[in-house]
C-alpha cells in the first residue's frame, strides 16, 4: 500500500507505545507526591497554554493560503502531534499511577519505595547513594533510579547493614547497605 494511504497516527500509536517505559506484568505505576504534581503541572501547562498558542499559530498560517510551502503551518501541525502525543502519554501515566508518599517510612531503617540509600559493593568498596522513584520520575543523573531498576529491586525489603546479592552482566555482586534514609513528613 502506498504510504499516501497509512494514517499519521498510526505510527504515532507505535512509537508513542514504545515510548512508554515497561512497567513489570501486574505492577503498578508507583509515584512520589512531588513526581505527581510535576506529571500533572506538566499536563496542565500543555494543555491550558503550549497547545493553544500553537493552534493559533496553525489557524493563522492555514489562513494564508498555499500549505504545501508553508512552514508555519507545515511545523505548527508537527509540533501539535508531538504535543498531542505527550499529553496522551501523561494523561495514561496519571490515570495508572499509584502515588506513595515516602515520608510514611522515615526512621526506619528497612527499604523501600521513596528511599534515598547509600551502599558499598563489597568487591571494590565503591560507595554510591540513589534514591528509589518512580518510572516517569527517576533521573540517573542526579542519583534516582527506577523503583523496577536492578540495584533497586535488589535493595527493596533489606535492611541497613544487610548484604544483597545484585546481579549484573559481569556476575553477581555482593551489596552492603550502609544507611536507609527517607523524607521527614511535612508539617500540617
Amino acid at each position: 500500500m502506498s504510504k499516501a494511504f497509512t494514517r499519521e497516527s498510526d505510527s504515532e500509536e507505535d512509537e508513542e507505545g514504545a515510548a512508554l517505559p515497561a512497567l513489570p506484568a501486574g505492577g503498578k505505576n508507583y509515584i512520589t507526591p512531588q513526581g505527581y504534581a510535576r506529571l500533572r503541572s506538566e499536563l496542565l501547562q500543555l494543555i491550558d497554554e503550549e497547545r493553544p498558542k500553537v493552534v493559533e499559530v496553525v489557524h493563522w498560517a492555514a489562513s494564508n493560503g498555499d500549505r504545501s510551502e508553508n512552514g508555519d503551518y507545515i511545523y505548527g501541525k508537527k509540533r501539535l502531534r508531538e504535543i498531542d502525543r505527550r499529553i496522551r502519554f501523561l494523561t495514561k501515566r496519571l490515570e495508572i499511577a499509584e502515588v506513595t508518599d515516602p515520608s510514611l517510612h522515615h526512621g526506619h531503617d528497612q527499604v523501600f519505595f521513596g528511599a534515598t540509600v547509600s551502599y558499598a559493593e563489597e568487591d571494590t568498596g565503591a560507595q554510591r547513594t540513589i534514591t528509589i522513584l518512580g518510572i516517569d520520575e527517576a533521573d540517573s543523573a542526579h542519583g534516582q533510579v527506577s523503583w523496577i531498576s536492578p540495584i533497586a529491586r535488589a535493595l527493596l525489603k533489606a535492611r541497613e547493614g544487610d548484604v544483597v546479592k545484585l546481579v549484573t552482566p559481569a556476575g553477581v555482586k555482593g551489596v552492603e547497605i550502609l544507611e536507609v534514609r527517607y523524607p521527614a513528613p511535612e508539617a500540617a
